[in-house]
């Protein structure tokens, strides 16, 4: 197994927050922005640099001058998540041989299902979180498939692509997927436990 700490971190958290009314990663559960929790997982992964794709508007929170965390200011949120994904894997430097994409609405991933990942590479060129029959994050993709960031368009993610070509994948089952904050109420929800 490669090193862990030449695996990068691409978080996506660009998005226009429609559905939230706004402005969704500055949104606080238990005292800390929805942002602030998974860079702290992908920080705490070990994950290295850890490239955070986020809103023009967005200033880093001085809590997160972590030398390892890497801002990148996404100008056509509109353009949705695939050209996030772009932004993201184009700011990792040459040396990282694999990254782990999270998404930004999605606070309460667990460390484990970071470590599941990272502990199966070696035999696909990507490794998934799968349940409920689909894919979704955390994805790890190596180096050799960096490429696949820009085959989708829109506002479209990797799922998609995962889907329709299964033998690159590695699937972990981690257990059910993470909950995306995409309303106020799927945060009122999580705050309530």
């Amino acid at each position: 197994m490669v090193a862990q700490q030449r695996v990068g971190a691409v978080i996506l958290a660009a998005g226009e927050s429609r559905r939230f009314g706004g402005r969704k990663q500055l949104a606080l559960l238990a005292g800390r922005t929805l942002l602030e929790h998974v860079l702290d997982l992908a920080l705490d992964a070990g994950l290295m640099p850890v490239v955070a794709v986020v809103p023009v508007w967005l200033t880093r929170p001085a809590m997160m001058r972590d030398p390892h965390l890497r801002w990148v200011r996404n100008p056509h949120p509109e353009r949705g998540m695939s050209y996030s994904l772009r932004l993201g894997f184009d700011a990792l430097p040459p040396e990282v041989d694999a990254a782990v994409v999270l998404l930004g609405d999605q606070p309460t991933i667990p460390s484990n299902a970071v470590r599941a990942v990272l502990q199966s590479r070696g035999g696909r060129p990507i490794v998934a979180n799968r349940a409920e029959g689909r894919f979704g994050p955390p994805v790890l993709v190596e180096r050799s498939h960096f490429w696949i960031v820009n085959e989708p368009r829109g506002d479209v993610g990797l799922r998609e692509l995962l889907d329709a070509h299964p033998e690159w994948v590695a699937a972990v089952e981690i257990g059910s997927h993470p909950v995306d904050v995409d309303t106020p109420g799927d945060l009122d929800q999580l705050a309530r436990g």
